[in-house]
């Protein structure tokens, strides 16, 4: 697929592709994300994440104090692993909200998802590519389920389509088991994320306590709920904490994130340069790529840091939003063959090796790949086919560390052809950045 280099430095299973990386144009939007992600495994139940105001609080240093109005994001993911042999109870997790003010506040569920590993989404083989459709969905994970429903502009059945919560008063948007009866191991997970849109300030919390009821499990209820939050801490074990952030890191633990990031989607035009309006596509046999997640430590000789801020934050977990699990990229590749002959063009994302700086003339692959999954989850590529008719591509990726991607979309430009592709996708959780969007000239 693309003319490799055998690297001279490096060890020989490493591949140098020869190219540019470049920066991706804009940034992110500043939208709100309540970020549910730490602890990711639930031990003790308790505050998971709270933006609540800590005033009267048992805990007041696990209630955050930030209100969300108008649009934003939720994103939680979660899992549980029974200890005891003997209590195989579900650990349930619900969002709370609040209305601090005196009239009703409607809060409407835009789209979104919640899935389990098992039974809805157990992790299963599959090939590197395989494309999928609204009626034939393909996925392996809750995170990759979930993102293939929001690419698709899906509300999952069951979700509310809109909370009303009266004035002064506390409601459940969701309110779910994390069951580990009939697992062996006893160990489950849950990933969560909605686009929402509030007619008013609210405030929210994501909170875990075991099922009540014994051998006939319930849910637990709005007041027990709302106890929790009240006496409670935060939830255990807590993740490693991450080291700060310096300018020259050694080993970095990024940790886990628990708070409110700012940034739901990026939306960009790739081209050239600000003053161009087209992509001009590499000569014969060359590459270009752009970054896509890029984080601390691993900006890919970019430059560029794509990681959402944290707007408020536990001192125990991370400092950036790095990952950006759920994070929707929207990109516009608008192709131009600038030659005198036709040109076959093909569009890949791909999991180089990471890096900061790049220390060789171009990204790192493989040879032999690792066992590591580092990107699981779907993409849509739109675009119109070499006979001009439109496409739409919903593949789902499977990418190890180090793994060269299989092309989404391949075009052949006449002369002095310009065509645009459009490439959506939700960073999918248990994925590991940084990973890159390449354009090949073959």
């Amino acid at each position: 697929m693309f003319p490799l280099l055998l690297a001279q430095t490096p060890p020989a299973e490493i591949i140098v592709r020869p190219q540019q990386v470049r920066p991706l144009p804009a940034a992110l939007d500043t939208i709100p994300v309540f970020n549910s992600n730490s602890p990711e495994l639930i031990g003790t139940p308790g505050i998971l994440l709270s933006t609540f105001p800590p005033a009267g609080m048992a805990t007041p240093e696990a209630h955050l104090d930030f209100a969300f109005e108008g649009r934003f994001d939720l994103f939680a993911h979660h899992v549980y692993k029974a200890e005891d042999p003997e209590d195989l109870s579900s650990m349930y997790v619900a969002i709370l909200v609040h209305n601090p003010g005196t009239e009703a506040v409607t809060v409407d569920v835009l789209s979104g998802a919640s899935y389990l590993s098992q039974p809805d989404a157990p992790f299963i083989q599959l090939p590197s590519a395989v494309a999928f459709s609204p009626d034939e969905p393909v996925f392996a994970g809750p995170g990759s389920r979930v993102m293939g429903d929001l690419i698709q502009g899906q509300r999952q059945e069951g979700l509310p389509s809109q909370l009303v919560v009266a004035p002064g008063a506390n409601a459940l948007l969701i309110n779910v088991p994390i069951p580990v009866a009939d697992l062996e191991p006893p160990i489950n997970g849950r990933s969560t994320l909605m686009e929402l849109d509030s007619s008013g300030p609210i405030y929210l919390a994501s909170l875990a306590q075991s099922a009540a009821g014994g051998a006939e499990e319930t849910a637990p209820s709005l007041a027990q709920w709302e106890t929790l939050l009240a006496t409670s801490g935060l939830a255990g074990p807590r993740d490693r904490a991450p080291t700060p952030i310096t300018d020259n890191p050694e080993k970095i633990i990024y940790g886990r994130v628990a708070g409110v990031a700012q940034g739901s989607s990026w939306t960009a035009v790739l081209t050239d340069d600000d003053e161009t309006p087209q992509l001009t596509i590499p000569a014969a046999g060359g590459a270009i790529s752009y970054g896509i997640s890029t984080l601390y430590g691993g900006e890919l000789g970019t430059g560029q840091n794509q990681s959402a801020e944290m707007l408020v934050r536990y001192d125990d977990t991370a400092y950036q939003a790095h990952g950006n699990y759920g994070v929707e990229y929207n990109l516009t590749l608008p192709l131009y063959n600038p030659s005198d002959r036709p040109q076959t063009v093909t569009v890949a994302l791909e999991t180089p090796i990471k890096e900061d700086q790049l220390s060789t003339e171009g990204l790192q692959f493989f040879e032999t790949l690792p066992n590591r999954t580092f990107f699981r989850g779907p993409v849509q590529v739109r675009y119109r086919s070499d006979r001009g008719l439109p496409q739409i591509r919903n593949v789902h990726l499977v990418q190890l560390r180090g793994q060269q991607g299989e092309p989404l979309a391949t075009l052949t430009l006449a002369p002095q052809e310009q065509r645009r592709v459009n490439l959506t996708l939700r960073y999918p959780p248990d994925s590991t950045p940084p990973q890159v969007i390449t354009i090949q000239t073959e």
